[in-house]
């Protein structure tokens, strides 16, 4: 039990590693943050949207922005597609469960928000139909997926790819990614005055 309990430690740790020492990645991180900050700075929103842990995960995000991440300040807009469950056994039931979270976009999104779909195979097809339907409306799309990044690495305009094919890695490299934007959307707003008089 110890080994194993080690063994996925350093799994977790060396998955890390490789994170930390890719530029491509880490400037990609950089600019998705950026991309954030540029959105709320114009007045627009994100939305987050995911599957399982990744509903979790995009739920989360959702969390740190609208309450507070580190700092005490006003909340930041963000929305999870998958929080309400009355919307999506609707959505599910009278049309399909690929199309849950595209029908929010289309009913929630505005054009320059941002739409972040969370997949750690790239290939969840209602977050794909997300993706797509974000486009048609000029919703910026940022996919977090795995290595091969799926079918979302080439239809969305920011691919973040962890470097692991292994779901539990790639979604502890997801959540620690989160935490990375939410901490620059939060620092970057609240030393430009963003927020005003604060709460």
């Amino acid at each position: 039990m110890k080994e194993y309990i080690r063994e996925n430690i350093e799994e977790s740790v060396n998955a890390k590693k490789r994170l930390l020492e890719s530029k491509e990645l880490l400037d990609m991180i950089e600019k998705v943050s950026s991309l954030c900050i540029e959105a709320y700075r114009n007045g627009n929103k994100i939305l987050v949207c995911g599957n399982g842990g990744s509903a979790s995960d995009a739920q989360h995000m959702t969390g740190e922005l609208v309450g507070r991440y580190k700092m005490e300040r006003a909340g930041i807009p963000a929305i999870s597609l998958n929080a309400n469950t009355t919307v999506l056994t609707a959505l599910g039931n009278d049309y399909d469960y690929d199309r849950i979270f595209a029908k929010q976009v289309k009913a929630l999104g505005n054009q320059g928000d941002i739409l972040i779909g969370i997949s750690t195979s790239g290939n969840s097809a209602n977050i794909v139909e997300a993706v797509c339907q974000a486009a048609k409306q000029g919703i910026h799309t940022v996919a977090l997926t795995g290595e091969s990044g799926g079918k979302l690495k080439s239809l969305s305009d920011y691919v973040i790819n962890v470097p692991s094919s292994d779901t539990p890695r790639i979604q502890e490299m997801h959540i620690l990614i989160i935490h990375v934007i939410c901490g620059i959307i939060e620092k970057e707003l609240y030393n430009s005055g963003y927020f005003g008089e604060q709460e």
